[in-house]
C-alpha cells in the first residue's frame, strides 16, 4: 500500500495551502459578518484567480478541464481546502456539484453535458441534488414517493424532498424520483435533470439548521414539485438506475467528505493550540501548561493521524481495486472520521471559552455546519451495521436482508 506523495503533488499542496492563506482565510470573517450572497463579486473574484493557478475542478479529468488527480491525490488536496469553509466552493470542488459533475460525466448524454455539465464545469452555474423527503427516512433511499410519470416525451414530477443542499440560486436540480414502481426495490427510482426555472419546482423556504438561515451555495432547500414536466431526454443513464448511479457517487464522495473533515480537524487543532500557548489563566501560565489541555492535544494528533491514514487506505483501495472491494472501509471511514471531528472541534471550542461560541474564529460555524456529519451520506448507525454484517458473515452468520 503506497500513499507516498509525487514532488509534483506536494508542489501542488503547498500552493493550495498558501493560497487559501492569503486569499481565502481573510474572506471568512466577511462572510460569517455580511452573508454568502454579499461576497459572491469577491468570491467570483477569488475563482478566477484559482483557475489561472491551475487548481480548478481537481477531482475532474483533464479532457473536461480540471487537474485529473486520481482520488487518493484528490483526497489529500481536500484535506488542505477541508481548513477553510470556504476551500471547496473556491475551487469548484464542492457537494453536491462535485458529485453531479462525475454522474454527468459517466452517464450524461452529449446534449446533457453541454447544457448542464460544461457550464457547471466552468463554475458560471450550481447545481443542487434532491433525494431526502420529510415523510421518509433519508437512511432509506429505496423509499421515496416522489414520482416521474411518463407523459408523452415528458416526465411529470410530484413529490416533495428537503435538504436539498444549495438549492437556493441553483441552475437544476438532478432528482431522486420513482419511474417503475412495480420494479424490484432497487430498480424503481431512476434520476432525472430538473432545470430549477421549470414550471412546477418551487423552492419552498431555505431550512434552518443549528439556527443558521443560510443562503445560495451554503444552504439547503426544502423543495415541491407540483406537476413539473420536463422532457424524458433529461434522464441520467437509464431508467430505473437511479439509486446505482447514486451508490456510484457516494463512495467517492465519502473520500471527499472524509478529507476534508480530516483538513477541519487540522484547522481546529492548529487554532487550539495556538489559543493555548497564547491564552494565559494567570502571568506566565498558559493553558498550554495544564494537563488537560495537553491531553486533549496529545489524543487530537493521534485521533486525526489515525483517521487520515484510513482514509488513504480506503482511497487507495477504491482506486486500485473499484468501490466494491472497500465497502468495509467506505463505511468505516464515514462514522470514525466524523466522530474524529466533532471531538476535536468540541475541544477546541472549549479551549478558547467564550470565544469560540463566536464568529471570531472559523470554529462555531464548523461545529454548527458539521454536526450533520455523522447523519448525511447515511447515518453513522447505518454504517456500523453494514460494517458489523460484513465481517460477521466470515463467521458463518446468516443475516436476512
Amino acid at each position: 500500500m503506497d500513499f507516498a506523495v509525487r514532488p509534483e503533488m506536494q508542489q501542488i499542496l503547498a500552493g493550495i495551502q498558501q493560497f487559501l492563506e492569503q486569499e481565502v482565510y481573510p474572506l471568512e470573517p466577511e462572510v460569517a459578518a455580511r452573508g454568502f450572497k454579499a461576497l459572491l463579486p469577491q468570491l467570483r473574484a477569488t475563482r478566477e484567480k484559482v483557475k489561472k493557478l491551475g487548481y480548478w475542478c481537481p477531482q475532474i479529468p483533464k479532457d473536461y478541464g480540471g487537474m485529473g488527480l486520481r482520488l487518493l491525490e484528490h483526497g489529500l488536496v481536500s484535506a488542505v481546502l477541508g481548513r477553510s469553509t470556504l476551500g471547496h466552493y473556491v475551487f469548484n470542488c464542492q457537494a453536491p456539484d462535485a458529485g453531479n459533475m462525475e454522474i454527468l460525466i459517466a452517464h450524461g448524454t452529449a446534449e446533457q453535458k453541454k447544457n448542464y455539465l460544461e457550464p457547471l464545469l466552468r463554475g458560471e452555474i450550481r447545481s443542487c441534488f434532491a433525494m431526502t423527503e420529510p415523510e421518509r427516512p433519508g437512511s432509506n433511499p429505496l423509499w421515496m414517493e416522489t414520482t416521474a410519470r411518463r407523459d408523452g416525451g415528458h416526465y411529470v414530477l410530484n413529490g416533495h424532498k428537503w435538504f436539498t443542499s444549495a438549492a437556493d440560486g441553483a441552475a437544476f436540480a438532478v432528482v431522486m424520483a420513482i419511474t417503475n414502481p412495480e420494479a424490484a426495490p432497487h430498480r424503481r427510482a431512476s434520476q432525472i435533470i430538473v432545470p430549477t426555472g421549470a414550471p412546477g419546482f418551487k423552492l419552498v423556504r431555505n431550512l434552518r439548521v443549528m439556527g443558521h438561515h443560510g443562503e445560495d451555495y451554503a444552504s439547503h432547500g426544502e423543495v415541491v414539485f407540483e406537476d413539473c414536466r420536463v422532457p424524458q431526454t433529461n434522464l441520467l443513464g437509464t431508467e430505473g438506475a437511479g439509486f446505482l448511479i447514486a451508490q456510484e457517487r457516494l463512495g467517492a464522495g465519502r473520500i471527499h467528505h472524509c478529507m476534508r473533515w480530516i483538513g477541519i480537524c487540522e484547522r481546529g487543532f492548529d487554532l487550539m493550540c495556538r489559543r493555548a500557548v497564547a491564552r494565559e489563566l494567570a502571568p506566565g501560565k498558559p493553558l498550554a501548561t495544564r494537563q488537560i489541555i495537553q491531553q486533549w492535544i496529545a489524543e487530537s494528533r493521534a485521533e486525526i493521524n489515525a483517521a487520515r491514514l484510513m482514509v488513504l487506505e480506503a482511497a487507495w483501495k477504491i482506486d486500485n481495486f473499484g468501490q466494491l472491494a472497500a465497502r468495509v472501509e467506505i463505511s468505516c471511514i464515514k462514522f470514525f472520521v466524523a466522530d474524529v471531528l466533532l471531538r476535536v472541534l468540541d475541544r477546541a471550542v472549549q479551549t478558547h471559552g467564550a470565544l469560540g461560541l463566536t464568529s471570531e474564529t472559523p470554529l462555531a460555524a464548523f461545529l454548527a455546519g458539521e454536526r450533520g456529519a455523522r447523519i448525511y451520506d447515511g447515518p453513522d448507525e447505518v454504517h456500523k451495521m453494514v460494517v458489523a454484517r460484513q465481517v460477521l458473515k466470515k463467521y458463518g452468520l446468516q443475516i436476512p436482508s
